[in-house]
């Protein structure tokens, strides 16, 4: 992993409410990660499908559009932020 991914990483942890970073491939390997390794192969898998369903979705409603993040709130806040090869996914306390 890059140095900047290091440095991003860092960055982010110092975030208020931040509990933990990870990165996953296309495929949905984990590649880094903050939290534990069973915590991020959970998030990976079942934030890999999400994707998937959600690019369908969006290109029926317009090919020319892309997902940029998706935000989840629940018990705690998933930002995911998608790229073609890689997908950031932070997870955080929710702000009140």
């Amino acid at each position: 992993m890059s140095a900047e991914v290091e440095e991003m990483f860092k960055k982010l942890m110092t975030h208020k409410g931040v509990k933990g970073l990870l990165i996953f491939n296309a495929e949905g390997i984990v590649i880094k990660s903050t939290v534990e390794n069973t915590i991020a192969v959970h998030y990976a898998c079942r934030i890999h499908g999400l994707l998937a369903k959600a690019r369908h979705v969006v290109k029926e409603l317009n090919p020319n559009d892309n997902i940029e993040t998706i935000r989840l709130r629940s018990r705690h806040e998933v930002i995911i932020v998608p790229s073609n090869e890689y997908t950031l996914v932070c997870i955080q306390e929710p702000q009140v």
